[in-house]
């Protein structure tokens, strides 16, 4: 059983790494503008965080079955004595290490895929002011003084 969950740690150790390398390329993507290289990127890292999450899942099932009432593998670690309690605190680790390398990773894409879309949103914004009509009380469309259409502010005085 041992041998299983240290296959499934090195499993998952691996699709981290896999993980970092094309967030990097995303990255990389993101610097230089393709959108369409990105959103490729982006289909391949959901489905192998999806398989990521499937091994997960699969672990705890595993852990669940041969050690009843543990649900992590730092619980199962402190069951253990020796070679084997080591080799998966070391593997815990290097998974935990993998980790914060693609969070940090990632939350970097973020942050230039967030100032990308500012950056865009206000050309935007620009542009369509520039489109604009002004004000309409300039000139008409024959070359007269155009009027306003809007009346003016004005104080209405009633009396009955």
């Amino acid at each position: 059983m041992i041998q299983s969950i240290q296959e499934n740690l090195s499993r998952q150790t691996r699709a981290l790494e896999l993980l970092s390398s094309l967030l990097e390329e995303e990255f990389a993507d993101l610097c230089e503008r393709r959108p369409h290289d990105v959103s490729a990127l982006e289909i391949s890292i959901q489905e192998l965080m999806r398989q990521i999450a499937l091994e997960r899942k699969s672990l705890r099932a595993k852990i669940e079955t041969a050690y009843p009432g543990k649900k992590r593998v730092h619980e199962v670690v402190e069951t253990l004595n020796g070679e084997d309690a080591q080799k998966l605190s070391d593997q815990l680790m290097d998974l935990d290490r993998a980790e914060q390398v693609c969070a940090i990773q990632a939350d970097k894409n973020r942050q230039l895929a967030m100032g990308l879309y500012d950056q865009s949103l206000k050309l935007l914004k620009q542009l369509h002011q520039a489109i604009e009509p002004g004000k309409s009380d300039l000139y008409s469309r024959r070359g007269r003084f155009a009027k306003s259409i809007q009346p003016q502010a004005s104080v209405f005085r009633g009396r009955s």
